[in-house]
């Protein structure tokens, strides 16, 4: 429900599409490439959630940022926007037929997100997410004080879980997950992918609260209507951002080298608050975002609706980021994610969603192209084969 005489600003071109989802998935996409790009970089001592071992200061600075701001806070921010947009299409669509295309469009990111984690990328989160849909349907029905309640209770095991994962501080040689990164034979790299997908969707819980609280938020429409919320958002931008960045500190001091911890029950502390403030940090950013676009200057800027371009094209952003890094990083293709160092990879990563920025552009201006959505969409409105043709 709309609040009357507030400034809920919609894009003119977009069919009625509220402008704070899309921008916030379109930069969103940008911190998943950055955080994506750290885990190509192998075959030298990892630290601290699985982040190269650096020596010189510019890669530790660049170390320390990342994990501080990007590390386990850019998925929970993703998350709660796919919460968001199951809510609404249930809104939409709240028959027995919605729930069917709901339950084929959860079919469908789990099949992308095999595809892609397989022949690419198996840190994939499509799977999980795919997976989720189809498990978090029923939320769709509850009360937003037992949302509330089931995403706070379900922050401390869901990031014990990550954060157990990624919890020796180093430095080691091994690495925790996606170890075909580093493997140089091809078909060797490919057959370990498939457990390497499942792995990582096990490694990524850290999520689940972020969907439940964006199926909260869909209930009230907070991110079509910021506007009506302004307080809320301002409190939760802020509040939560600040508890993301101080909970991620000391787990980035120990990844960029500052501060020294014993692998043991120390370090799983430190990598469990980095998970949970992770989740809340995530949280703040979705809200922060939600603000910026109640600011008419922002909102109607040439920016916001780039950003929001790259949005609206989300799934087939983030697959181009992989045909893209793919190539260049692992070590089973010209391997340069086995030379580089952590600010080479930050280069890599802006240069990577800046070419995706180009080509949803491209797409945008070319009939408004959107290939992966398309296809999904498809997949999911598809007749079911038991249903009755009459004439």
């Amino acid at each position: 429900m709309r609040v009357p005489g507030t400034t809920s600003i919609l894009r003119s071109e977009g069919a009625g599409r509220a402008l704070a989802p899309d921008v916030s998935r379109g930069i969103a996409l940008c911190f998943i490439a950055v955080a994506n790009v750290m885990l190509y970089l192998h075959d030298r001592p990892y630290g601290m959630r699985q982040h190269l071992v650096e020596d010189g200061a510019v890669d530790r600075g660049v170390t320390f940022a990342v994990v501080a701001l990007v590390d386990a806070r850019v998925y929970p921010l993703f998350a709660l926007l796919l919460g968001y947009g199951i809510a609404l299409l249930s809104t939409r669509d709240p028959g027995a037929g919605g729930v069917r295309r709901l339950r084929r469009r959860g079919v469908g990111l789990i099949l992308f997100g095999l595809v892609h984690g397989v022949l690419l990328f198996s840190g994939d989160i499509l799977g999980l997410y795919g997976l989720l849909t189809l498990l978090l349907i029923p939320a769709l029905g509850w009360s937003g004080r037992r949302l509330l309640v089931v995403a706070g209770v379900l922050i401390v095991p869901c990031a014990l879980v990550q954060g157990l994962a990624f919890a020796d501080p180093g430095p080691t040689m091994q690495r925790a997950i996606l170890w075909s990164i580093g493997i140089t034979d091809p078909l060797e790299a490919l057959a370990w992918r498939p457990l390497e997908w499942i792995v990582a969707m096990v490694g990524m819980l850290g999520v689940v609260p972020a969907v439940l609280l964006g199926i909260w938020a869909a209930h009230r429409d907070v991110l079509a209507n910021p506007a009506a919320y302004r307080h809320l958002l301002v409190r939760a931008g802020a509040g939560l951002t600040v508890v993301g960045i101080l909970g991620g500190i000391p787990a980035a001091l120990v990844a960029a080298g500052v501060i020294s911890v014993p692998d043991g029950p120390a370090a799983a502390i430190i990598s469990t608050l980095h998970v949970a403030t992770g989740i809340l940090g995530g949280v703040g950013y979705a809200a922060l975002l939600a603000l910026a676009c109640t600011i008419r200057r922002f909102a109607t800027s040439r920016t916001a609706h780039v950003f929001a371009i790259v949005g609206e094209r989300s799934l087939t952003s983030y697959l181009l980021q992989s045909v893209l890094m793919v190539p260049v990083l692992a070590a089973w293709t010209f391997g340069v994610g086995g030379t580089i160092g952590s600010t080479g990879a930050l280069l890599i990563a802006l240069a990577t969603y800046a070419i995706t920025v180009a080509a949803a552009c491209w797409m945008h201006a070319h009939g408004d192209l959107r290939p992966a959505e398309m296809l999904l969409r498809r997949f999911a409105n598809a007749p079911s084969k038991r249903m009755e043709v009459t004439g």
